[in-house]
């Protein structure tokens, strides 16, 4: 009697108490947004000198590595795991290939466009790079035929196009020869957002409207829920203009902490909030394909989540997802229109 009444005692005392799943996106976001906000301080106050972008650039470079890095991890791994992966081989060698592409897309764009003597080479030099990888991926699947196949070839190709050449768009990005700073804060700050505003949108009146935006590949996800979040990605798009107006300064106009590398320039100053809702409406329209895209890739492996190393999120490709596919909108739209 007097064991039990101990055990009974010493139970509680050595339970530890887990997490929750919203305590543990809770923790994971705080982080995420403290890892924002300084990439964005070293590339707002380090001198932009001749460098595209901004020699503080370099700190969104290494998450964007980070994130082709493991996400090719993950997209393999979820091959292995599907019922194509059953199908198809894919040996060692070529896995090497094909994250060690990943690994070098961004870091070999980002030295092209900070060199001067080779500025404006960087898409170049990963094309390149990628013709050179696949052509060695072939000649594993054709010299190696029994440890890899065509298909597995086929799948690794698409994870270098994937997890290699979208996060080095966002690089592109993030090294734009004007502007880059208003667009690194438009792309992160748009996507969180649209996320945010779906989720509420949907959370709140999929009852009163329960119609399905895509019911095969994700069940959860309402038209209610699409519309709430391109409504937040507009909203975010505000907020980042008026960030920069705040802090940066429009045109020449600095108001706070704004500095000659961080101003935001229009190339036609009447439309520049208006210019700002467009491509917020853009990117997250952006933003929902990409995420979509990555259910249906979940769906057709038959898993819940890329990975685990974001707990209550998932893996890197559940994180970014969105952000790779709006990286190509935001790109082409501040390049070009902004």
């Amino acid at each position: 009697m007097e064991e039990q009444v101990q055990e009974a005692a010493q139970t509680p005392r050595n339970e530890k108490k887990k997490l929750t799943p919203i305590q543990k996106r809770t923790i994971t976001s705080f982080c995420y947004v403290v890892i924002w906000v300084a990439m964005c301080a070293l590339k707002w106050c380090v001198p932009q000198g001749n460098v595209a972008g901004g020699w503080g650039s370099i700190g969104f470079d290494l998450v964007f590595c980070a994130v082709a890095v493991i996400g090719s991890f993950e997209f393999l791994r979820a091959i292995d795991r599907s019922e194509s992966g059953a199908n198809c081989k894919i040996s060692t060698p070529q896995r090497t290939f094909t994250i060690a592409y990943c690994a070098v897309a961004v870091p070999l764009y980002a030295v092209m466009e900070m060199i001067p003597q080779t500025n404006g080479t960087g898409f170049l030099a990963i094309a390149c790079a990628f013709a050179v990888y696949f052509m060695f991926l072939a000649a594993l699947s054709v010299f190696d035929h029994g440890k890899s196949t065509v298909k597995g070839t086929i799948y690794c190709a698409f994870c270098m196009l994937y997890c290699g050449v979208l996060p080095t768009m966002l690089s592109s990005v993030n090294h734009l020869q004007s502007n880059s700073m208003a667009a690194i804060i438009f792309v992160f700050v748009v996507a969180a957002l649209t996320d945010t505003g779906a989720f509420a949108a949907g959370s709140m009146l999929k009852k009163y409207i329960p119609y399905k935006l895509a019911p095969k590949l994700s069940p959860n996800k309402t038209v209610i829920g699409a519309i709430g979040g391109l409504i937040g990605g507009i909203l975010g798009a505000v907020l980042t203009y008026y960030i920069m107006y705040v802090c940066g300064g429009i045109d020449g106009e600095i108001i706070v902490w704004g500095m000659n590398g961080v101003t935001l320039q229009f190339k036609n100053a009447a439309f520049g909030l208006f210019s700002f809702v467009f491509g917020g409406l853009f990117t997250a329209v952006a933003c929902q394909i990409g995420d979509l895209f990555e259910s249906a890739i979940k769906r057709e492996c038959g898993i819940k989540d890329m990975g685990n190393c974001l707990p209550g999120h998932g893996g890197i490709l559940d994180r970014f997802d969105s952000m790779l596919y709006s990286g190509v909108v935001v790109l082409f739209y501040f390049a070009t229109i902004v």
